[in-house]
């Protein structure tokens, strides 16, 4: 899934590439089995033409409810580097934007009970401009992701950090 590298300046590296956890789809996978009960149900029970009109209203409700949700996870990503993060998203309009490390003034991270029993978290990234925050949330392994950016962050900050300076 690494973001492309006609995307990355001369000496970047990619350090984070991830995306939103796949518990985004949990709903659009639930709402496509009860879709499809219901099809079935009025196939089975009612009058053909009765079926038919069914079966448009159930495909149109697969493509808004079940397939556009799983075009959005699968096209967005989150991108750290060793200079800045990238976000992009978006199939027909294609959304990025992208942050300087040195902008980061904090990251942090948040999850509830069943993001922890997940494995995911949102993370918290806080800059120093009137913007705010960026929040990305259902990020998987989202304390690794932090610590990792973290890391990354001290060193930018503090050159000489882990060295022992022989």
């Amino acid at each position: 899934m690494a973001i492309s590298h006609k995307l990355l300046n001369e000496g970047e590296t990619v350090v984070v590439d991830t995306r939103t956890h796949v518990k985004a789809l949990i709903v659009p996978i639930l709402v496509l089995v009860v879709l499809l009960a219901i099809g079935t149900f009025v196939q089975v029970q009612w009058d053909q033409t009765l079926a038919y009109v069914v079966w448009a209203v159930v495909a149109i409700g697969v493509i808004w409810y079940v397939l556009r949700p799983a075009i959005i996870w699968a096209t967005a990503s989150y991108t750290f580097t060793n200079r800045r993060l990238i976000t992009r998203s978006g199939v027909l309009v294609r959304r990025g934007h992208d942050m300087p490390l040195t902008r980061i003034s904090d990251i942090a991270y948040e999850f509830g009970l069943i993001d922890r029993m997940l494995g995911c978290g949102t993370l918290i990234i806080s800059d120093a401009s009137e913007h705010g925050q960026i929040r990305l949330h259902d990020i998987p392994r989202v304390e690794e992701t932090q610590r990792r950016v973290n890391a990354m962050l001290q060193s930018l900050n503090h050159p000489s950090a882990g060295h022992d300076g022989t």
